[in-house]
């Protein structure tokens, strides 16, 4: 293992795609420092603090398919038993919508359960059995892509259906509007969830923050191989050196600008600040205009602190016809009773709304819907305006690899099967570190 000394790996961006190509270099006796810009690691899974009690930027649901994610939060420490809610698939409409699906292989735990879900019609129930079954023919895979609505009209799915089945789950797992979604990224989803094993469509709502989860552990994981996690640390510049890569670290009041040599760049940093630093180096000039293209998805979610009494009917419950799209008890969940979390994904109409009349219009809509007549004692609403990007029909996705061999693209938008997950995002941060350490072999 001697040549190893001649690699030194820097990762730009302590999200969840740069600790996992982080932890698999480490994995594998490789130097790697991370460098993140913000003051605690996370990128857009990141937890925050409000009024002393401790929030996420926004909600994210695992899936028992996430493999690499679970596998590497075991890796660094992790448990998964201890850390998170783990619910058989389940999905409530308040009032509306219930499909619950029964401890039997896939997929016939998810074709009983549709059978026998709550709010539809037998015909409608049949049709969505006969989409499910037809997909697992042509093997989840469209000869040409097409839009999500497009591909369920297709298939004999009416409006209602769409609206209490469909849509939501297009939502949850694509962030993106059905009418401009990818079919194709949809059913890789379906896929891996429904058609593998029953435990694979299980959904997993952490316990604790998203950057306690794995970005933190993943860090102290780095630095007891060696390694160097550097936070309040932004990339300025990278400019190539032969068979070396030269980075140029912002100033700040503390430090001044501090250039290193490495072996190799991973970026796994936001889309702005990707192209960014990639618009400079005239090598990676086209592949920063392919990622400044990539338009994006917003994500609301408004925090309710309600009197510790208040709880939901179940520990994720969603809302037909209302802004809240779907609610999470963070009570049942992490033991932060009264702690309703709501969330709205993708473009629309809210995002017109000042935060206090969003919270009010959420809260009243709480109220409405489930009798909650307490009034919150507090609110918080985070907008990730740039939260996903956006998962459109025939979306050009930039690859892993680059025109400079020893610079790597790591991040969700990524090419890849998935859409903006945290299992998308770490698999691009694994897919990087795997390639360099295939060139030691």
């Amino acid at each position: 293992m001697s040549h190893y000394k001649h690699y030194h790996v820097a990762i730009i961006g302590g999200g969840y795609a740069g600790m996992a190509a982080a932890v698999t270099l480490a994995a594998a006796d490789i130097p790697v420092t991370v460098f993140e810009s913000a003051k605690q690691l996370g990128g857009r899974a990141r937890g925050v603090q409000h009024n002393d009690v401790q929030l996420d930027n926004g909600q994210h649901i695992l899936l028992g398919c996430y493999h690499h994610t679970l596998q590497l939060i075991e890796q660094v420490g992790g448990n998964i038993k201890r850390d998170f809610l783990r619910l058989p698939l389940q999905l409530t409409l308040h009032n509306r919508f219930e499909l619950k699906a029964p401890h039997l292989p896939a997929p016939l735990h998810l074709l009983t359960g549709l059978l026998s879900a709550k709010g539809l019609s037998f015909g409608q129930r049949l049709r969505a059995a006969r989409f499910m079954l037809a997909l697992g023919r042509i093997n989840f895979t469209l000869p040409h892509d097409t839009s999500v609505f497009e591909l369920l009209r297709r298939y004999g799915q009416d409006d209602e259906l769409i609206r209490l089945l469909w849509e939501p789950i297009c939502l949850s797992a694509l962030n993106t509007p059905i009418h401009i979604a990818s079919a194709q990224v949809l059913l890789h989803v379906l896929r891996d969830s429904l058609n593998g094993l029953r435990s694979d469509s299980d959904m997993l709502l952490p316990r604790i923050d998203f950057t306690a989860l794995f970005p933190d552990r993943a860090a102290d994981y780095v630095k007891r191989h060696n390694g160097a996690v550097l936070t309040a640390c932004s990339i300025e510049a990278i400019i190539p050196h032969g068979d070396k890569i030269e980075l140029i670290t912002r100033p700040t009041a503390t430090s001044s600008t501090h250039t290193k040599l490495f072996s190799h760049v991973i970026c796994a940093s936001s889309l702005i600040s990707a192209a960014r630093l990639f618009r400079t180096v005239p090598q990676l000039a086209l592949v920063a205009e392919q990622i400044a293209s990539i338009p994006y998805q917003p994500i609301y979610t408004v925090y309710l602190q309600y009197p510790k009494q208040v709880c939901l009917p179940h520990p994720m419950l969603g809302f037909d016809r209302c802004i809240a799209q779907w609610l999470f008890d963070k009570g049942q969940i992490a033991g932060q009773h009264g702690l309703i979390a709501a969330v709205i994904s993708a473009q629309g109409s809210h995002q017109n709304l000042k935060h206090e009349l969003l919270a009010q219009k959420v809260a009243q809509e709480i109220c409405e819907q489930l009798g909650i007549m307490e009034a919150p004692l507090w609110h918080k609403v985070i907008a990730e305006k740039r939260a996903t990007f956006s998962c459109e029909t025939n979306l050009p996705r930039p690859s892993h690899s680059t025109p400079l061999a020893n610079v790597l693209l790591a991040g969700d938008y990524t090419a890849g099967d998935y859409p903006a997950t945290l299992e998308g995002a770490v698999m691009s941060g694994i897919l990087c570190a795997k390639a360099i350490v295939e060139t030691l072999q």
